[in-house]
C-alpha cells in the first residue's frame, strides 16, 4: 500500500508544481518607462512583482468572486516619503486590461517632485493608507465590471 502511495504523491506534487508555474507564465506585470523620472508599474494582483514592490494592502477585489458577480476593483498605489513626496513609480494593480484614463494620469507624476497634493488633485482623497519605515503608501480602489464573470465565465 505504501509503495502505491509514493508514485501517486509524486504525480500530485508534479501536477501542483506545473499548474503554479503555468499561472506565472500568464503574468504580464511590468514597468512602463515614460522618461528618466516618469513611469509606472502595471501589476497583476497575484504576481511576484506585487510582493516585490510591497503592495500588500492594495484594495483590489476579484471580479470572479461569486458574491460580487462580475463587480470588482483594480487599485492604484503611490509610495511617498515622510514629507509627502512621491519616491517610487506608481503602480496600477489590474485584473485584466488597465484603463488608459488612469495610465495617462499616473504616468504624468514625476518621482521626486509630485506630492500628495498633486495626487489628490488628480484622484481625490485616497481610499486607504499604509505606513512604511520611510514614509507611507496611498491606495485607490477603482471599480471594474467584467460581464463574463457575472455569468460564471461562460460566453
Amino acid at each position: 500500500m505504501i509503495m502505491m502511495f509514493r508514485p501517486i504523491a509524486a504525480l500530485i506534487f508534479v501536477a501542483i508544481a506545473l499548474s503554479s508555474s503555468a499561472a506565472s507564465w500568464d503574468d504580464d506585470s511590468h514597468y512602463v518607462s515614460l522618461g528618466p523620472r516618469n513611469g509606472y508599474y502595471i501589476v497583476q494582483p497575484d504576481s511576484p512583482l506585487i510582493r516585490q514592490l510591497g503592495l500588500y494592502e492594495a484594495p483590489w477585489i476579484d471580479t470572479a468572486d461569486p458574491l460580487r458577480h462580475g463587480y470588482g476593483a483594480d487599485a492604484l498605489a503611490f509610495r511617498f516619503n515622510r514629507n509627502g513626496v512621491l519616491i517610487a513609480p506608481p503602480a496600477y494593480i489590474a485584473q485584466s486590461l488597465p484603463y488608459d484614463f488612469y495610465m495617462r494620469r499616473i504616468g504624468s507624476l514625476t518621482r521626486g517632485r509630485a506630492t500628495t497634493q498633486d495626487v489628490e488633485a488628480i484622484f481625490g482623497h485616497s481610499h486607504s493608507r499604509a505606513n512604511r519605515s520611510d514614509g507611507f503608501m496611498w491606495y485607490y480602489a477603482l471599480p471594474v465590471y467584467n460581464p463574463f464573470e457575472e455569468r460564471g465565465g461562460h460566453r
